[in-house]
């Protein structure tokens, strides 16, 4: 009950501090910009309008989803409304759970308004792989954000981690790929210890750069088992993910 109650709350929080239409606004704008690109193409005009609003459209997905988030989270910290639930004597699990649900309604809303236009530029079955993937990579983003405002309390560190979360996911692969076979100085130690903590870094990040490709938009739709793949490494990420920000929450005086 507290669960889905904190859930509802959270995404009406988020329909009146009018993420809805700042996603809107968003997608005019990209749209416009991917005209401009079409106009400015020689030939394979759709193609290049198609690569270039997939991939703008994708950041500004993750850049809304998580702002919105870790400032949420902060103001409700600021204003000592965070207190106020908790003496109502609701279980600090079921706080985060709600949470976490009423962001991914947000999450989700922001993937398939930023990803219409798609839908008249490209076959339905790349159009709807492309939102299926960003629908879970914006919910790793959202649980990754909600640990972070909630460990480190303040705005611009939260952001700052979530930032660099982000740009190494997106470059992990090609960082291990650079790091096994490097220009010069392989076989040193150096480039053995860099290419070690390279590897280890693969393991802990998810390979985002494989998630949400431009890619299927342009060239070829993915097949249903690499989709798979991603729901179910999206899957350990958000358990994960989850699981640290209730251990954090929990280990915290209010």
């Amino acid at each position: 009950m507290h669960i889905t109650t904190i859930g509802k709350y959270t995404a009406l929080e988020a329909l009146r501090t009018r993420v809805p239409g700042t996603a809107l606004l968003a997608l005019v704008l990209l749209v416009c910009a991917s005209l401009f690109i079409r106009e400015l193409a020689v030939f394979e005009a759709t193609r290049f309008q198609t690569g270039f609003y997939a991939a703008a459209a994708r950041l500004v997905a993750v850049f809304l989803t998580s702002v919105y988030i870790l400032a949420s989270i902060t103001r409700e910290f600021n204003d000592k409304g965070l207190e106020v639930v908790l003496a109502l004597d609701v279980p600090r699990t079921h706080y985060i759970c709600g949470k976490l649900a009423g962001f991914m309604v947000v999450a989700v809303f922001i993937a398939i308004i930023i990803s219409l236009p798609l839908w008249a530029l490209v076959p339905a079955g790349a159009a709807c792989a492309w939102t299926v993937s960003l629908t879970v990579e914006l919910a790793v983003i959202a649980a990754l954000s909600l640990f972070c405002v909630v460990t480190f309390s303040q705005l611009l560190p939260a952001a700052g981690f979530v930032a660099a979360f982000y740009l190494l996911a997106r470059s992990i692969t090609a960082m291990r790929l650079m790091g096994a076979h490097p220009i010069s100085g392989e076989g040193t130690p150096s480039q053995q210890i860099t290419a070690a903590l390279v590897e280890g870094l693969g393991y802990l990040l998810p390979a985002l750069d494989q998630w949400t490709a431009t890619a299927w938009l342009v060239d070829a739709t993915p097949d249903p088992g690499q989709l798979l793949g991603i729901f179910f490494q999206g899957l350990v990420y958000l358990t994960l993910l989850t699981a640290a920000t209730l251990f954090d929450f929990h280990r915290r005086s209010f």
